[in-house]
């Protein structure tokens, strides 16, 4: 899929502010609310977008720190990192997991209420599961987020 100077500019006002009307977005990208309306639809329909989410203040909802859970598995078959992927992700405290390269396999942000908390997630739901190996937690003193995702264009090999 192409992504036009238009797309470009409509996803890029998404991403700042995903609760714009289409009159607001086409206000600012100079289309008729009905070609924005159909441009979305076809972002949508490509999947392109893919989402759209709430930014919810963390205290609000109990949390009293973050942190990130760096963990190695001892084995790296892929059915293995598929389930451990997928149990992961139906932890409620688990923000988000990442499989990556280095000396630990994965990098899972959890959240939770105090230390003991985090310490009871480390142990009942990591440390304890069959294939790990190690866990190392680091806790979170600050997060900047940019929710932007800038359009890179393909280099240019010539």
């Amino acid at each position: 899929m192409t992504i036009d100077r238009i797309d470009a500019e409509i996803l890029g006002l998404l991403q700042k502010d995903a609760r714009l009307s289409n009159k607001q977005i086409a206000a600012s990208v100079g289309l008729a609310p009905s070609s924005v309306h159909d441009r979305l639809k076809r972002l949508w329909g490509e999947g392109v977008l893919i989402g759209s989410h709430a930014v919810v203040e963390p205290k609000v909802m109990g949390v009293g720190l973050e942190a990130l859970l760096m963990i190695e598995l001892a084995k790296h078959e892929r059915a293995t990192v598929d389930q451990f992927m997928e149990d992961v992700a139906h932890i409620p405290e688990v923000r988000s997991a990442r499989l990556i390269t280095g000396r630990y396999d994965l990098v899972v942000h959890v959240v939770a209420r105090d230390t003991r908390h985090l310490m009871d997630i480390a142990l009942d739901r990591f440390t304890n599961r069959p294939g790990v190996t190690r866990i190392e937690t680091s806790i979170i003193y600050e997060t900047r987020v940019n929710h932007e995702l800038p359009l890179l264009a393909p280099q240019n090999t010539d």
